[in-house]
């Protein structure tokens, strides 16, 4: 199943319905887990991993691109130089 291009419209709409979810719920038992969010649905799957969301909703029949964020972290992944 072919996607639409992500659009920078979509990523800050996924950032508006995380920092949205933050506010009407407690996320602290979620914190260093993975959140994905589409920005069609504003739903919202939580894992241990991208790759754990993403075949649980394989599972579900869904294929549509998600936004990852890392509960608690202000990045998900950072890569860079030794300290």
């Amino acid at each position: 199943m072919e996607h639409p291009s992500w659009t920078k419209a979509d990523s800050r709409k996924c950032k508006q319905i995380w920092a949205e979810y933050q506010k009407q719920h407690d996320i602290t038992e979620r914190i260093g887990q993975t959140a994905g969010i589409d920005p069609k649905s504003g739903r919202i799957w939580f894992g241990d991993s991208i790759s754990e969301i993403v075949e649980h909703r394989r599972t579900e029949g869904l294929t549509s691109p998600l936004f990852f964020e890392r509960v608690g972290f202000k990045t998900y992944f950072r890569k860079g130089g030794h300290q």
